[in-house]
C-alpha cells in the first residue's frame, strides 16, 4: 500500500519525526541514544536518560530511515557500560547483566556516562529485559545494515556469551523459563507478574534466537543458547497458550496429582478462570497467557509478549492465525480509540488494592493497569506485517493519528477505550513518536519486517512435563 492513501493528519509523520530528532543524545559528540521524554512541564527525573528498553524503538526508525551510525554508536557504547565483575555481593549488578538507563554529564570539562542498574529506580527493581533486547538489536542492526563488523568483534561476542550466561544460569526452579521479580521489565512497577511474565519470556526467545545465529553452534555458548530455545518454546506453546480447547481441558483438570503422570504439572485449579474469560475467548482465537507458576496462571492478554510472539516465531502458524483473529475480533477492547492497550483486562476495586499496593498510578484503565500505549503501534505493525494482516496496521495508524500529534505524543492513554491523555502521561515522549514512525514505515517497506524477525522455523522438542529428565540433560551435549 501507497502510505499516502492512509488516512492521516497533514504532517503528522513530520512532527513525529521532529519529536524524535530532537531527542537525540550525544556522547563526545558522537550520537548514542534518545531520551526517553521532553516534556517541558515537569522535572525530568530519569526522563532525560536513555532507556535500552526504549530507544530499541528509536533505532528500528534509524535503521529504516538510513541512519544506522547512532544504532551502532548505542550498541557499542552498551558492551562498554556491560557489568563484567564476578560478586557475590547482592548490591553490585549480576555479571552479564545490562543497565536499564544511561545518561551523559558533564564533568570538569569533559562528558561522562551514567548508569543505572536499578539503583535509583522506583522500588530498585533491576532490569532484566534490557541485555534481551539489546540482543536483538545487534542481531537486527546486523541484518538491516550487512555489516558484519560490530557483531564478529571479540568485545561483542564476549558480551553475547556473557548475556546469555547470565540467563542459563541454575535458579532455584527445574523450568525452562526465568524467574522475573515484579517490576523488572517494561510493567516496572507492581502488578501482580512476578514469576513467568510472558513478556519476558518471549523477548527470552528472541534472545536465544539472535544468539545462537551470532554465535553458531560451533561456541558452546551459541549451542547451550539452541539447547534451552527448543524446551522454552515446548514450555510456552503447551502451557501458556489458550485458545477455547485449552480452556475446556482447563475446565475439567483434576487436581493434587502426584508422579510422572499427571495432567495438571502446575496444580491450577479450575475455580480459578475469571467470569470474564469464557465470555471474552472467541471460538476461533486464541493468545499466550501472561504469567504461570504453581497454583496459578494469570489469564490476562498481555499485548507485548503476544505480538512479540508473531515476530520472533514463537508462535506457529497455527497460533499466529488464532492471535490476529483474537485481536481482530476483541478490537475494541485492545485498540479502542488508541493502540494499544498494554494488559487487557485492568485489576479494580478490591484486587487493584490488593495487587497494586493502592498504586495510584496504576489505577484501574491507566498506565500499565490497562492503559494504552501508543508505542506497541511498532509490535503490532510487525506482527500484522508478518501474519499478512496489513490491513490491521493501517487502521492502527489511522486511529492513532486523528489524537496522537495533537495530544503532542503522550507516553500511555487511560480510560477502558483510551481516550483521554494519561493523567500521569509525560508529553513529547520518544517512544511514542517513533512507535507512529515505525508503524508508517513499515507501510512504506513491509520487507522491513523480515528483519525483525527469524526465516527458520524453531525446532520444538518434546518434553513429558516441566519436570522432564530431557529437560535437564547437558546443552552442551551432542544431539
Amino acid at each position: 500500500m501507497d502510505p499516502s492513501e492512509l488516512d492521516l493528519p497533514e504532517g503528522v509523520v513530520e512532527e513525529a519525526r521532529a519529536c524524535l530528532d530532537e531527542s537525540i543524545m550525544t556522547y563526545r559528540g558522537e550520537p548514542v541514544g534518545t531520551v526517553a521524554a521532553r516534556d517541558r512541564r515537569h522535572e525530568p527525573v530519569n526522563y532525560h536518560h536513555c532507556f535500552v528498553r526504549d530507544f530499541v524503538v528509536s533505532a528500528l526508525v534509524f535503521l529504516q530511515e538510513g541512519r544506522p551510525e547512532i544504532v551502532r554508536n548505542f550498541l557499542s557504547l552498551i558492551v562498554d557500560l556491560q557489568s563484567r565483575k564476578e560478586s557475590l555481593n547482592c548490591f553490585d549488578p549480576g555479571r552479564g547483566l545490562l543497565p536499564a538507563s544511561f545518561l551523559v554529564r558533564r564533568v570538569d570539562g569533559d562528558e561522562e556516562i551514567e548508569v543505572d542498574f536499578g539503583e535509583h529506580a522506583i522500588a530498585r527493581v533491576t532490569p532484566i529485559d534490557s541485555a534481551f533486547w539489546w540482543l536483538w538489536l545487534l542481531r537486527v542492526y546486523t541484518r538491516a545494515t550487512g555489516d558484519r563488523t560490530l557483531v564478529e568483534q571479540e568485545e561483542t561476542q564476549h558480551a553475547i556469551r556473557l548475556v546469555v550466561e547470565f540467563s542459563l544460569r541454575a535458579q532455584a526452579e527445574l523450568l525452562p523459563t526465568i524467574l522475573v521479580p515484579d517490576g523488572a521489565f517494561m510493567i516496572d512497577r507492581r502488578m501482580g507478574v512476578y514469576g513467568h511474565p510472558l513478556d519476558v519470556q518471549v523477548l527470552f526467545v528472541g534472545a536465544l534466537r539472535a544468539a545462537h545465529e551470532m554465535l553458531g553452534d560451533d561456541d558452546p555458548t551459541g549451542k547451550a543458547a539452541r539447547h534451552r530455545l527448543g524446551h522454552l518454546v515446548h514450555h510456552l506453546r503447551t502451557y501458556y497458550w489458550i485458545d477455547f480447547a485449552a480452556l475446556n481441558e482447563l475446565y475439567r483438570y483434576p487436581v493434587e496429582e502426584y508422579g510422572k503422570g499427571v495432567i495438571n504439572h502446575f496444580n491450577v485449579y479450575p475455580e480459578s478462570i475469571p467470569e470474564w474469560l469464557a465470555p471474552w475467548l472467541p471460538d476461533e482465537g486464541g493468545y499466550y497467557a501472561a504469567n504461570l507458576g504453581p497454583g496459578r496462571k494469570d489469564f490476562r492478554f498481555l499485548a507485548q509478549g503476544n505480538l512479540l510472539s508473531l515476530v520472533f516465531g514463537l508462535a506457529d502458524d497455527g497460533h499466529a492465525k488464532a492471535l490476529l483473529d483474537l485481536i481482530a475480533q476483541r478490537w475494541d477492547d485492545l485498540v479502542g480509540n488508541m493502540p494499544m492497550k498494554l494488559l487487557w483486562p485492568a485489576l479494580e476495586d478490591e484486587e487493584w488494592a490488593r495487587t497494586t499496593g493502592h498504586d495510584a498510578k496504576n489505577r484501574p484503565w491507566s498506565y500499565h493497569n490497562g492503559g494504552s500505549w501508543p508505542c506497541l503501534l511498532w509490535q503490532l505493525g510487525a506482527a500484522a506485517t508478518r501474519g499478512n494482516r496489513e490491513s490491521m496496521l493501517h487502521r492502527a495508524l489511522e486511529i492513532a493519528a486523528r489524537r496522537i500529534a495533537a495530544d503532542d505524543w503522550p507516553e500511555y492513554y487511560d480510560t477502558p477505550r483510551g481516550r483521554l491523555v494519561g493523567r500521569q502521561a509525560r508529553l513529547r515522549q520518544t517512544w511514542t513518536a517513533a512507535g507512529f514512525l515505525c508503524g508508517w514505515n513499515l507501510v512504506r517497506d513491509p520487507s522491513f519486517a523480515d528483519h525483525l524477525g527469524f526465516d527458520t522455523p524453531i525446532a520444538d522438542v518434546t518434553c513429558s512435563g516441566p519436570a522432564d529428565l530431557s529437560a535437564r540433560a547437558d546443552p552442551l551435549r551432542e544431539d
